[in-house]
């Protein structure tokens, strides 16, 4: 008999329990009665400070027909989703029951379809053609993870800045350098592929089933290296160090890809184009301007890092039971919207983590957070963001967006002493309107280092306005983060892209052969959203 149990709680210090006694126990039957136990989804419950519990959902095999609780439902045919009794949310990761696209399947294509960028979209657009067996040429201005990694680790250390190799632009993209979250508000059944890809190439086996799942810095640089080796072996051809730099249209159709990089410069052929570039190629936005690509403003959020000590926001969010072996590092999400109409709000949270630089151009100062899997750092951080709208920026050509951004983060840059520092203030400094001279209770986890003094100059008025208004609400909701000591970092303007690139219901810019993707396009925002928007632009492909 196979059963889903759903909402089954688990005490914390049962954490090492083996599921099968768990699920003995839900179902008031023999141990022995219990062929097999798989983990679905867990989720910590933690809205009565006095009881924190896990909730889980467990399929199970039992070795006769036993009589089921109220929480439980018989799964008739195992290849379903999760039976409709079972409505505890976990039915969404098993929509996706089609057949994978079978592995070498061959189609016709007059000459490769062409991927640029090997973000989440750019990499799960490229593995989808490769399966399918249309052999895509990959292209990426940045460099391999392995040799991306050691350029970021030097000019965190003080050493010389690479505007093409950073936490923006390499393979992987923006998100290798992250907190790696894999939760996403979209409902497509896609989410469920892309899940199961990143395990094969080498995320752990946890991002299947929980809540909230996350990958960690360190297994997302081994994943998608993982993930460009499938895609070669495939047929792929993957080309680093390889910008796009224009565009060879001809009636309205893309008839080549002119690119710069070790081989020169060239042009290649191409018909179908997935522009995968990421929120930060402000280059390339110009030249598809220039190019006659439909573009538009779009609004985005700008803001600090702000940083508490992790054991703070342990205590804020789990009271007495803080520290726990069970329950690792308490993360939050936290939203105010404020009286004016401005919406304050915290942005990828990373427990555990640490604020990083995150520059791609010379002579600005941005700021990121990232974290490890284990998410064992001192600090926790994340982006404390005020939404900015198109009639903020100035302009009112689609690129004003990217210049209002370009603005603050070379303030912050001067801020910080024009050495890619970047200017620090402690909230409580902040709040009283005055400069900081040192830190307090937290130590700031940015390098190459952090300049003492004020927000003010870095960002505009109305956005510390906004964080000022909001700072004691949001403490209101988290106790403890409007602490004195909690340490606001800048600038952050990177939280998603400034313009969008338009497309149709089919994926396809008003050039015809242009498929803009991903965040860069302005139609994601994470790494599950991209990745999934980087398949649905690559079966579009497939399908043409």
């Amino acid at each position: 008999m196979k059963i889903r149990i759903s909402q089954l709680r688990q005490k914390l210090d049962d954490y090492r329990l083996p599921l099968e006694q768990l699920a003995a126990r839900a179902l008031r039957v023999k141990p022995e009665d219990i062929l097999a136990a798989k983990l679905v989804r867990k989720s910590v419950d933690a809205r009565d400070k006095g009881d924190i519990h896990f909730t889980l959902t467990l399929d199970v095999e039992t070795a006769r027909h036993v009589r089921l609780p109220r929480n439980a439902a018989e799964i008739k045919n195992p290849d379903d989703s999760a039976p409709s009794s079972a409505n505890d949310g976990s039915s969404r990761l098993n929509q996706w029951r089609e057949e994978p696209i079978p592995e070498r399947r061959q189609q016709e294509a007059a000459v490769p379809p062409l991927v640029v960028g090997m973000g989440p979209a750019g990499l799960f657009a490229a593995l989808t053609l490769a399966r399918a067996g249309l052999r895509p040429v990959v292209v990426e201005r940045g460099k391999p993870v392995e040799q991306r990694e050691a350029d970021v680790a030097a000019f965190w250390s003080g050493g010389p800045f690479n505007p093409d190799s950073n936490v923006q632009f390499g393979e992987g993209g923006a998100g290798t350098f992250s907190d790696g979250k894999l939760n996403s508000g979209i409902k497509d059944p896609r989410c469920r592929r892309v899940l199961e890809e990143m395990h094969r190439a080498g995320a752990p086996e946890s991002i299947l089933w929980q809540a909230k799942p996350h990958v960690g810095t360190d297994h997302l640089k081994a994943m998608v290296k993982n993930l460009r080796e499938q895609i070669i072996a495939l047929g792929g051809d993957v080309r680093f160090e390889t910008k796009l730099t224009g565009l060879e249209i001809a009636d309205g159709r893309v008839k080549a890809a002119v690119l710069e990089g070790t081989a020169g410069r060239y042009a290649l052929e191409v018909d179908a184009v997935i522009l995968a570039v990421g929120h930060s190629a402000r280059d390339t936005f110009g030249m598809l301007a220039e190019a006659g690509a439909a573009m538009s403003r779009k609004p985005f959020a700008i803001g600090a890092r702000i940083e508490h000590r992790q054991d703070r926001i342990n205590r804020a969010q789990y009271g007495t039971a803080a520290g726990h072996p069970a329950l690792g590092a308490a993360d939050y999400k936290l939203a105010v919207h404020l009286p004016g109409g401005r919406s304050v709000y915290t942005f990828c949270m990373c427990p555990g983590g640490q604020v990083v630089a995150a520059a791609s151009e010379a002579g600005g100062v941005v700021v990121n957070g990232m974290s490890l899997y284990a998410r064992d750092g001192e600090n926790a951080n994340s982006a404390l963001l005020v939404n900015v709208l198109p009639e903020d920026f100035g302009g009112d050509d689609p690129l004003a967006g990217v210049r209002f951004q370009q603005r603050w983060e070379r303030a912050a840059f001067e801020a910080g002493g024009g050495d890619y520092r970047a200017p620090a203030q402690r909230v409580g400094d902040f709040l009283a309107r005055r400069p900081s001279d040192g830190p307090g209770g937290v130590t700031p986890s940015y390098r190459p280092g952090v300049k003492w003094g004020s927000l003010d100059g870095c960002l505009p008025a109305f956005v510390t306005q906004a964080m000022r208004e909001a700072l004691p609400l949001l403490d209101r909701k988290l106790k403890g983060f409007a602490h004195p000591d909690a340490v606001l970092t800048g600038v952050e303007t990177r939280s998603s892209s400034p313009v969008r690139i338009e497309r149709d219901e089919n994926c396809v810019s008003n050039i015809v052969g242009l498929y803009p993707c991903g965040e860069g396009a302005g139609y994601a925002g994470g790494i599950m959203s991209a990745a999934v928007d980087g398949i649905r632009s690559a079966e579009a492909i497939i399908k043409f």
